[in-house]
């Protein structure tokens, strides 16, 4: 564990300096947004579909069996990646169905899989005040992520949903999903009839498809000083950064393995899954 927490760190720092040189040669020829058209495409499909996947989620009555859909749902959706050389190519050919995702995830037991204990926990506690941090557009975020939330919502958590700052690949911002939210509300203000009050986009001052937790918004990082429980959404911010970083609140890693690198340094499959759950 040692030695994979040493290497995961050095593969770390040299993944943040190459993501940073990339978004900095883009920035310097012209290319802000080179993926705006195709995330605008995917947050339109993903939001007529938004209501039917919340009802098939509510329709199940049985917590745990609940909290492994909302689960499965955030796999499905971290798909939608143009950052995976193969998942483009597949996504420019034939498109991708959400549902189908679903479906089609590798059976358990996944490579990292805490599933299990996590469920557990679900039935025994509502955490106080969560902090997501989001990945990518379209089905991720929508499908994905906002159900899992709305979920947390209802059951009377606070939840902080942390997006980045500026575009980099297909991953959703800031703006965007304040837009996003704004769309999905109801006549009344609400998530799918749930209450949004305590519902908070934040900018997480975060540039890049990684993230260095050290260096967030203050303005994120004063609002997330109570969390009970922070999520780090999606193979750059969940796996490649900080698999092994140690909280000091309830933690959940989740992820698709979507580079053959990275399955291999886990001992998995390409197209595994990571739910890595930690207690305080």
């Amino acid at each position: 564990m040692k030695e994979n927490f040493q290497l995961l760190l050095t593969l770390a720092m040299d993944l943040k300096l190459l993501c940073r040189l990339r978004e900095l040669i883009l920035r310097e020829l012209g290319f802000h947004d080179i993926f705006k058209k195709v995330k605008d495409e995917e947050n339109a499909k993903a939001m007529s579909l938004f209501e039917g996947v919340v009802q098939r989620n509510d329709e199940i009555e049985d917590g745990e069996k609940r909290a492994e859909n909302l689960i499965r749902g955030i796999l499905a959706g971290n798909i939608f990646d143009l950052g995976s050389a193969q998942l483009a190519e597949v996504f420019a050919k034939d498109g991708m169905s959400f549902l189908a995702s679903c479906q089609n995830l590798l059976s358990r037991p996944w490579v990292i899989d805490d599933l299990d204990a996590f469920k557990s926990k679900w039935t025994k506690k509502s955490w106080e005040k969560a902090v997501i941090f989001v990945d990518n557009s379209g089905a991720d975020i929508i499908l994905g992520i906002l159900p899992f939330a709305r979920e947390l919502l209802r059951r009377g958590t606070k939840v902080i949903l942390a997006a980045n700052d500026m575009p980099s690949i297909n991953d959703i911002t800031y703006l965007e999903l304040v837009e996003i939210v704004n769309k999905l509300k109801d006549e009344n203000g609400k998530l799918a009839g749930v209450d949004v009050s305590d519902l908070i986009v934040a900018n997480s001052g975060n540039d890049l498809p990684v993230i260095d937790l050290s260096s967030v918004a203050p303005e994120l990082a004063y609002m997330a000083s109570d969390a009970d429980l922070v999520i780090l959404e999606g193979m750059g911010r969940g796996i490649e950064t900080n698999l092994y970083a140690q909280m000091k609140c309830d933690s959940i890693k989740i992820g698709m393995v979507k580079h053959p690198e990275v399955a291999q340094f886990l001992g998995g499959r390409l197209y595994d899954c990571v739910f890595k759950f930690n207690e305080a």
